[in-house]
């Protein structure tokens, strides 16, 4: 498929038309995609199958995702179901030989994850993981601007940001069932794991790490129905950590209830000045939404920086935020898919971030500092 202009065939395993991840970002971002037809969707209900295809214009649904992948249509398989079940549609897709895009966390645990990951790589085919703040134009904008030395040497990287709807008293009926650490799905894995993701992205990786977490409830009521459900997830955590530039970090990841989070704030200090941001769009994370980014020099000069254009690498026709981003990975998807090379960020990145989520919890359980330069 190197140098081909024929969209790539894609497979979208979890497409349920109503009110998945699926129908919300990822359809809507291959939609807009000229390198992209949506060739095959596939969902647990023949029903709901034939209703994504409709909606899609796909011209396959199926109830298996091994079936999907095995279609001669299908060029590339996305795993968008829930996290326990990202595993069987990956080993699906290298089965078939099929590029694969999966949802973060890629798989229920680091040693899933790992699986995965060598796996992928001994399939040689293309393999991306959804950590979209990889591909948000502010993101990239703020991580240039570091490495080209605007503030200086980067000395200390603050993050507050939110974690609902995970860490609250009460969960919606849907994600009841995240409440077991073992399904891979929770405030550490998914929230913290994206902000994790975007730090280091921008900053560069973790050396050292030490953390608190918090579960002040060890029982959650499920919204609208009465009934309560055992909870063994943190709902809280603070990071106090050390870049391998010898920069340190403090995150804090706070949960709670919210269908429309508090937003974030991020303040990066350096040695001729700091950069000091905050969400464009109201209720979003750091890998969602846009940024405000603002310059303080050492001198007093305050001026806001605007994202350069040439960062916003999908249609101007997506909405700002997730959509976008997801747009992104997809964009980067079919760059290295003709190019031949490694998307980025693969499973490899995927497995590194898998792995630094462990070590923080760790950290957490003995309260011993965890180095985690090498995972």
């Amino acid at each position: 498929m190197t140098g081909s202009t024929t969209p790539l065939g894609v497979g979208v395993v979890g497409a349920n038309p109503t009110g998945s991840w699926a129908a919300a970002t990822h359809l809507p971002a291959l939609a807009a995609l000229p390198e992209f037809r949506v060739a095959a969707v596939a969902t647990t209900n023949p029903v709901s199958a034939a209703a994504a295809a409709e909606a899609t214009g796909a011209t396959h649904a199926f109830t298996d995702a091994a079936e999907l992948a095995a279609h001669p249509e299908v060029d590339l398989v996305v795993a968008t179901v829930k996290s326990p079940g990202h595993a069987a549609v990956v080993r699906a897709a290298l089965a078939a030989g099929k590029h694969v895009v999966c949802e973060w966390p890629m798989g229920a645990s680091a040693a899933e994850s790992a699986e995965l990951t060598a796996a992928a790589t001994a399939a040689d085919v293309v393999h991306a993981v959804v950590l979209q703040g990889y591909h948000s134009p502010s993101v990239n904008f703020v991580r240039d601007l570091l490495a080209a030395g605007r503030i200086g040497a980067v000395s200390a990287v603050t993050v507050i940001a939110a974690g609902d709807p995970f860490g609250g008293g009460s969960i919606r009926p849907e994600l009841a069932w995240t409440t077991d650490p073992a399904q891979g799905t929770g405030l550490l894995t998914i929230m913290a794991g994206h902000v994790l993701a975007v730090l280091e992205h921008l900053a560069g990786e973790l050396a050292e790490v030490s953390a608190v977490v918090a579960t002040p409830h060890d029982e959650l009521t499920v919204v609208g129905t009465g009934r309560t459900v055992p909870n063994r997830q943190p709902e809280q955590l603070v990071l106090a950590g050390r870049l391998k530039s010898g920069a340190v970090a403090a995150v804090t990841v706070h949960g709670g209830n919210a269908d429309a989070p508090s937003g974030f704030a991020l303040h990066i200090r350096g040695t001729e000045g700091a950069l000091a941001i905050s969400p464009v769009q109201a209720g979003m994370y750091p890998h969602w939404s846009d940024w405000r980014i603002e310059l303080r020099t050492d001198q007093g000069l305050i001026s806001e920086l605007p994202v350069p254009e040439r960062y916003r690498l999908v249609p101007s026709t997506l909405p700002p935020g997730p959509v976008a981003h997801v747009a992104g990975v997809y964009r980067e998807t079919a760059g290295a898919i003709a190019e031949g090379r490694t998307a980025r960020p693969d499973f490899t990145v995927g497995l590194r971030q898998r792995r630094l989520v462990d070590a923080i919890a760790e950290a957490a359980e003995t309260g011993v500092r965890r180095p985690v330069g090498d995972l």
